[in-house]
């Protein structure tokens, strides 16, 4: 449920400066967060970070992986960060002041809810985003949009304490209503993608447009985990029936 700080997990992806990471987790303890992944680090000595002032343990139980799709895989709201300066979002933008109450409202939904920050030269790609079911931005003065990575997940990290589990959680939602976790999502992506591949849907030089398309489709629309189960099934039967060899009714 999304009603407490560890229901959230803090992902930073790529990051370059240990510094910066241990600034990022003494900023997770400061506000009551435990959970922090980090993405294909570039400096391998990042759990040395000396900026990690009294959240040492914290780094050290930090969870590492290869690509953001792990870091997220059992999450249901996974939120980019990042600006819109240089960005065209192709999900939809909420501002930091409204972040916190739209995942309270989630929590109703038992969502688990990844919150994501790109490496400090270029934040997150399209690639990344493509990942997210929002994208989240700092207001922040035009002449300096970009923030320090320590810093804007201390920005970030005290809204969400002052204001989503500032009050009690809510009620359970029905089994009809829990949204898919991410890993989910991606499954019924790859047997839709393999469905188009059977029907002809595209040309092959087509297909990382329309595998990133489809991520962010199944992202915008948030099926719920009993649907896209569902779904899952309808597909993988259609599948079946498009692919070559004799078939039983």
């Amino acid at each position: 449920m999304a009603s407490e700080p560890n229901s959230v997990r803090v992902v930073l992806v790529s990051p370059r400066n240990p510094l910066n990471i241990g600034a990022a987790t003494r900023a997770m303890a400061n506000f009551g967060f435990s959970d922090l992944a980090v993405v294909a680090p570039y400096e391998p000595h990042w759990r040395e970070a000396k900026s990690a002032v009294g959240a040492e343990d914290l780094l050290q139980k930090a969870r590492r992986t290869q690509c953001l799709a792990e870091a997220v895989a059992d999450c249901t709201l996974v939120i980019g960060t990042g600006t819109l300066t240089h960005r065209k979002p192709e999900q939809p933008v909420v501002s930091l002041p409204d972040l916190a109450l739209l995942i309270e409202s989630k929590g109703a939904h038992g969502a688990r809810v990844a919150l994501v920050f790109g490496p400090e030269k270029h934040g997150l790609t399209r690639e990344d985003l493509s990942w997210c079911h929002l994208l989240v931005e700092i207001p922040t003065d035009a002449r300096q949009p970009s923030m320090n990575l320590g810093q804007a997940v201390a920005v970030c990290l005290y809204e969400l304490a002052s204001r989503a589990f500032s009050r009690p959680p809510a009620e359970s939602a029905s089994p009809q209503a829990i949204p898919a976790p991410s890993t989910s999502l991606d499954l019924l992506a790859a047997v839709i993608e393999q469905t188009m591949t059977a029907a002809g849907y595209s040309p092959r030089a087509m297909l990382p447009a329309n595998r990133h398309d489809l991520r962010l489709l199944l992202r915008r629309l948030a099926p719920s985990a009993l649907d896209t189960r569902r779904m899952l099934g309808l597909f993988r039967r259609i599948l079946w029936r498009l692919e070559p060899g004799p078939k039983r009714k």
